[in-house]
């Protein structure tokens, strides 16, 4: 990770962390390093979330880009995936997505694509950075090289289109609830489930630049939850800010997770002979109780670090079809390079259409294991991670675990802190194995 981009864009609180200088110059510089640094006029997509200061970072950016002769396409209020296909199908030299995706509306994000619609490679974000950090100069265009900004919302239609042709099945009759979060989501998911012939029941959908993810969406799902029960619906689906993810919600009220979701349409896959190389893609905090599902299904998995980039990466260079986070980003290889939130709701009414059965019935075999985890605060993570003393007692709640759970120490991306995870049969287990090893940490003498 770079001084500003991290694994997932640029983000901050919005003219505090991240200001309107700082899209200026981002707009800057790609304009003129995927167009007159190569001798020809770049055209590069946007799409923006429904939080107020979107509107500000989408004229920056579009003020950076145009003053170094690049051309703005303006997808307006769009999800992040739909940003990443029309960056891909459209030919764009790049996309940006302004988004903080599930934080609080006084945050905001900046998040680059490829041509492909993949997560930006990490030098030409080092690049960008030192243009933003005065390392370098850049030209102006001037007269006919000075580019313009063009009305898109035809892309995100576009991109309705593509949802809509991939269910091979009618929603009629189906009762489906949907939390988009006074997000991005807010037009396009009802219009692609009415499209398809659904019952649709939408809650949070009245965005005022000021509550996106307040109390909604898939951070706060038990709305959804409450909402499904008492409409008696046959399933629910909660998006966050960017619908790049999607949790779901059973007949009963009961929360369908990413894990779940990667479960459900593993098997439906395997059932087809759809499952490439019979493997799912995880990150390494997945619940026990997905691996388990999947050993007895016949399934095998790989895990990667906390982070769907990684999730993706892994995909690709080993042509996985199916992979994800237990936070509902989940990739279908064969249709994204991103995490879609409205694609994976689609893909649940797949699985449940074609098999004739509820998704509490399909999600029944994926049993959650407890899970406590706690953060550490200390002075080098490194030093607290490697320390023998630390493996040794972590060797220890591995080998006491067996097969019946397991630990996970890592250290955070972004904060000092180690984090303790220990998956067991009880609460209590949990707890005992977690405070152990945190007990050693301490008496070791790495706390900050």
């Amino acid at each position: 990770m770079g001084k500003y981009f991290g694994t997932d864009g640029f983000r901050g609180e919005a003219n505090r962390n991240l200001t309107f200088e700082h899209a200026i110059k981002i707009g800057r510089y790609l304009g003129w390093y995927f167009g007159a640094r190569q001798g020809k006029k770049a055209k590069i997509v946007i799409g923006k979330d429904t939080r107020r200061s979107s509107y500000m970072f989408e004229y920056a950016l579009c003020t950076g880009l145009m003053a170094s002769g690049a051309d703005a396409y303006i997808m307006h209020v769009t999800t992040t995936p739909s940003v990443a296909y029309i960056t891909r199908v459209d030919d764009f030299d790049c996309g940006i997505m302004i988004s903080a995706s599930h934080n609080p509306y006084s945050d905001n994000g900046i998040k680059l694509l490829n041509g492909q619609g993949e997560k930006m490679e990490e030098e030409t974000l080092l690049l960008v950075e030192d243009y933003i950090d005065g390392k370098c100069e850049i030209p102006v265009a001037e007269r006919d090289q000075i580019g313009r900004t063009v009305d898109y919302v035809a892309g995100r239609n576009r991109y309705i289109g593509h949802l809509i042709s991939m269910s091979k099945y009618s929603f009629k009759n189906v009762k489906v609830g949907l939390d988009v979060a006074n997000g991005a989501a807010w037009q396009i998911a009802k219009a692609v489930f009415d499209a398809l012939g659904a019952k649709t029941y939408v809650m949070n959908d009245a965005p005022d630049g000021y509550n996106i993810n307040t109390e909604c969406g898939s951070t706060h799902i038990e709305h959804l939850q409450q909402f499904v029960v008492e409409k008696g619906l046959d399933i629910g689906f909660a998006y966050d800010g960017d619908a790049d993810r999607c949790l779901c919600v059973d007949e009963h009220g009961n929360v369908i997770t990413g894990d779940h979701i990667m479960y459900i349409y593993a098997v439906y896959m395997k059932e087809r002979g759809k499952l490439l190389n019979n493997k799912v893609v995880t990150t390494v905090m997945s619940n026990f109780g997905l691996y388990k599902a999947l050993d007895k299904a016949g399934i095998e998995y790989e895990k990667t670090k906390v982070g769907d980039k990684y999730v993706y990466e892994n995909m690709v260079q080993t042509g996985n079809r199916i992979g994800g986070e237990q936070s509902g980003h989940i990739i279908f290889l064969k249709y994204e390079t991103t995490g879609d939130g409205i694609l994976t709701s689609l893909k649940m009414m797949e699985a449940m259409l074609a098999k004739g059965k509820p998704i509490s019935e399909l999600a029944a075999p994926v049993v959650f294991y407890p899970q406590v985890l706690k953060n550490v605060r200390v002075k080098s993570k490194p030093a607290a991670q490697n320390d023998p003393e630390v493996q040794k007692a972590v060797a220890e709640v591995s080998a006491a675990l067996g097969d019946t759970g397991r630990i996970l120490v890592r250290e955070s991306g972004t904060e000092p802190v180690i984090r303790v995870m220990v998956e067991a049969e009880t609460k209590e287990l949990c707890e005992k194995y977690v405070d152990g090893v945190i007990d050693v940490i301490k008496a070791r003498g790495h706390l900050a």
